[in-house]
């Protein structure tokens, strides 16, 4: 099935401002086109969902790019060589920012804890107040 820009925005949350400036910089293939209208396949709407997610945890638009520059994998009908050498690519991209994720997990995690012991702190000074 393809969809037309206006049902995949409505199905990733971009918008079709962005998702034409996803083409014009490089970041998503160019769909194919029928009468001039840009036509998504199902692939290339898992692999804008899979874009959203990459880019609301944080990865940089170059590293999304460097990700995304070779379009849906899953479709892709290549030799081996070709692909396996695609699929490291993406493996080392996904290591290196799943250990940004989990550094930012740690820092959160250590801002959660000095937080729940300010409100303690300040749950017993209130407590000791006299009335």
């Amino acid at each position: 099935m393809l969809y037309t820009i206006s049902q995949v925005a409505k199905r990733t949350g971009f918008t079709t401002h962005t998702l034409r400036y996803y083409e014009k910089i490089g970041i998503l293939s160019s769909p194919q086109r029928t009468s001039g209208k840009r036509l998504y396949s199902e692939g290339d709407v898992r692999l804008l969902t899979f874009l959203k997610l990459l880019k609301s945890t944080g990865m940089s638009l170059e590293d999304i790019h460097e990700f995304l520059i070779d379009g849906c994998l899953l479709d892709s009908t290549e030799v081996n060589k070709d692909r396996s050498r695609k699929i490291h690519k993406r493996i080392e991209i996904l290591q290196k920012h799943l250990l940004e994720l989990k550094n930012q997990k740690n820092e959160i995690e250590t801002i959660i804890n000095l937080t729940e012991e300010k409100l303690d702190t300040y749950r017993e000074m209130i407590e000791g107040e006299p009335e």
